[in-house]
């Protein structure tokens, strides 16, 4: 084997650890008695399902209302996808499809917007959600990840660029409106670039702690991720294993979607690279 091909699977491999260890080491401390962040070993010397049960079951001293942030959550990151692929698909497919004034220029903003990290822009929001009566509602992060989803086009655009004009102008022809041909043409030829989007629309407001800890306010609103935190910060960091329960559970949802349709997301992410 040549030096450069051993050194380029040496790589995969460190880099394959790295990835999986942390997961495997969360994995396995949620099966652990006790509730300690350090373990002789990575692999528990007894098994329980105990931190699995407590978030769903009270407790005199504790209260994890985790089923309701799951529910929260899952409110959120559905309306999220499925707003949020809406908006990005018809800001595509406006800039791929139609020549207007101020269109480069409009290209150029949106891409240098996308650039900055999204949390900058949390005191601007803030302020308008609280000037709007809507802090400590899922209605506010629902339109916050879905207002901003147009900024993430480029790879739809590039898919809908791939696509034969040829299509539209025989609908055209037809007498097919921009609408029809959008609904009845494009978008059953982009399931790949529509399972991309969505995947990714639904992923980040799962995870989402920023805006979620900035705008909720009570337990019952509360979301995952926001609720997860506070287990640690409100015990003192000594429910590490209630924790890495907790998270497992956060994971399936997300593990599950992306083995499932794994194959439509390479595609949409093949498709849309080969022309921007």
């Amino acid at each position: 084997m040549k030096p450069r091909i051993f050194f380029s699977y040496l790589l995969l491999i460190l880099i394959a650890l790295a990835c999986v260890y942390p997961a495997l080491w969360t994995i396995l401390s949620s099966f652990r008695e006790g509730n300690s962040l350090f373990s002789d070993t990575i692999i528990p010397t007894k098994w329980t399902f105990d931190h699995y049960r407590d978030l769903f079951v009270e407790r005199v001293d504790r209260k994890i209302p985790y089923a309701t942030w799951y529910l929260n959550t899952m409110k959120v990151a559905v309306a999220s996808m499925v707003l949020g692929t809406l908006i990005q698909l018809l800001t595509a497919y406006a800039f791929s499809r139609f020549r207007f004034k101020g269109r480069k220029s409009m290209l150029m903003i949106v891409l240098i917007l996308g650039m900055f990290p999204g949390f900058l822009s949390l005191i601007a929001i803030f302020t308008i959600l609280n000037t709007l009566d809507l802090l400590d509602s899922l209605w506010a992060l629902i339109l916050v990840y879905s207002a901003g989803a147009a900024l993430g086009m480029f790879v739809a655009k590039g898919f809908f660029d791939t696509i034969p004009r040829s299509l539209e102008e025989a609908a055209r022809i037809d007498g097919a409106s921009h609408m029809r041909i959008f609904v009845s043409i494009i978008l059953p030829l982009s399931r790949p670039i529509i399972t991309y989007i969505s995947l990714t629309t639904f992923a980040g407001a799962w995870v989402d702690f920023i805006f979620a800890r900035a705008i909720l306010r009570t337990p019952e609103n509360w979301t995952l991720a926001v609720g997860l935190w506070n287990i640690i910060d409100s015990y003192n960091s000594t429910e590490f294993t209630l924790f890495a329960a907790g998270c497992v559970l956060v994971a399936i949802p997300i593990t599950l979607l992306f083995m499932y349709t794994q194959r439509f997301l390479v595609d949409g992410l093949t498709a849309g690279a080969s022309k921007g």
